[in-house]
């Protein structure tokens, strides 16, 4: 139905008006010659145009590039700046803690650090807490925790699964239903299938067929998948998960990093979910770096009461930053005063005119795409029905139509996020702002399909 030299035409048009329009960060990018891959973090090269646009300021769910140029973010950092760039609550009580009482890592406990225990529980229901800088680091820790309390060596993902930098996590279904290392894998320290057992989401058959070997030790899961775009649950799935890894003896990790978008207490709460351990991070520092994961109270007891455990030194759980007094100050304030019940009731209010918004416009042109929604998080995806597990959404990727889209919006003002096409609301987002990406989107695609 598209037409590829159309769509190629348009895309070089779309470079040209890219690189003509910004200069200043052409000239940052050629000038970044300390830097690996030109930029601080390789995935920063993960881009439409001929190269990064450069960051002036950002405030609200607004940023400006070093051009000048002005852009809805719907991006907002991957789900880190969920709360809006620098939210007014939380720089205060930041600029509390660094200047005012000083103090920003100190290898010392603050009270602070209670208040978001306590607040995490309320929202997710997990009894105990632990703190780190990236949900990465919160998974890799959980890992750690439970083959130590279960005596068991695997860690069950799902295929195409997103948990960060997770070694164990980099695994995929191969052609003949086992685990394989997920292309593009760099350096792995071992084979993925000598840690790790795979399945695909919304597979309980396959699920129980790797459980069944006795050597799990828990499942580490998102409770829908969002980092190869939104998957979401079919009916009884979490339901039978949970059913499976209590029959086999298996924890069960939820990690909410992204499906927090899902209500205050994530995913978890919305679908009344009873996992083991829950990692979650980014978004509830309101950009301060901070992971975190919850345990059950019996789980918790169970590590505490190991004598053979050192979780008090070297034992591998921790990290000297972990836990310092502004990534807590941070975590308080975003919790109590911005990712507010209320403030999600507008996000996924607003995310909700943008889902029906894209809809209507797939519907008018008559496209087989379809969309798929997670609270505050909605994705418009290049196939119909949706994808139901990870292989399926990655064989549904085009990675030349997307870029074509993320290009003519940003060419005109609107940020989705890099990696696909997600768009992500925050307590500030307007229902304006949505009706902007709509005109934006509209236009593309009549230009797209010659209408």
């Amino acid at each position: 139905m598209i037409d590829r030299t159309r769509l190629a035409a348009l895309y070089a048009r779309e470079q040209e008006l890219f690189v003509s329009a910004h200069p200043r960060s052409a000239q940052a990018y050629a000038d970044a010659n300390h830097l690996f891959g030109q930029v601080p973090m390789t995935w920063m090269n993960k881009k439409a145009g001929a190269y990064p646009i450069y960051l002036d300021r950002a405030l609200g769910n607004r940023v400006w590039d070093l051009d000048g140029f002005e852009y809805i973010d719907f991006a907002l950092g991957d789900t880190g700046a969920m709360a809006g760039h620098s939210p007014a609550a939380t720089v205060a009580a930041v600029q509390q803690r660094a200047s005012d009482l000083g103090g920003i890592t100190t290898m010392l406990p603050t009270e602070d650090a209670e208040w978001v225990g306590a607040e995490l529980t309320r929202r997710f229901g997990l009894d105990r807490w632990s703190f780190a800088l990236t949900a990465t680091d919160a998974n890799r820790w959980a890992i750690r925790l439970v083959r130590a309390l279960t005596g068991r060596p695997k860690i069950l993902f799902n295929s195409y699964c997103y948990h960060g930098s997770v070694d164990e996590s980099l695994i995929v279904v191969g052609p003949d239903g086992e685990g394989m290392s997920r292309p593009g894998n760099v350096g792995e320290p071992v084979d993925v299938t000598v840690t790790s057992r795979v399945a695909e989401f919304n597979d309980l058959e396959g699920l129980e067929r790797q459980l069944a070997y006795g050597d799990v030790a828990a499942v580490l899961m998102e409770p829908a998948l969002t980092n190869i775009g939104i998957v979401l649950p079919e009916p009884g799935y979490l339901e039978g998960v949970r059913e499976l890894t209590r029959k086999y003896g298996t924890l069960l990790i939820n990690d909410e990093t992204h499906t927090f978008s899902a209500g205050p207490g994530g995913a978890t709460r919305l679908w009344n979910l009873e996992p083991d351990i829950l990692v979650i991070g980014k978004s509830i520092g309101g950009g301060i770096p901070i992971g975190a994961y919850g345990l059950s109270a019996e789980f918790a007891a169970s590590a505490l009461a190991r004598d053979d455990l050192d979780l008090i030194d070297m034992g591998g759980v921790g990290g000297t930053l972990a836990g310092n007094p502004l990534s807590m100050a941070a975590a308080k304030a975003t919790l109590e005063n911005v990712l507010t019940d209320a403030a999600f009731e507008h996000m996924i209010a607003t995310a909700t005119l943008f889902t029906e918004g894209v809809q209507a416009a797939i519907d008018r042109f008559g496209l087989p795409w379809s969309v798929s929604q997670l609270g505050a998080r909605t994705e418009y995806r290049f196939s119909n029905p949706a994808p139901r597990d990870g292989t399926e959404s990655n064989e549904a990727a085009d990675g030349e139509l997307e870029d074509f889209l993320h290009l003519y919006l940003l060419n005109r003002g609107i940020l989705l996020t890099p990696f696909h096409n997600m768009a992500l609301m925050s307590p500030v987002t307007s229902a304006d702002d949505v009706a902007a990406h709509h005109v934006v989107f509209e236009e593309a695609l009549g230009e797209l399909l010659g209408s």
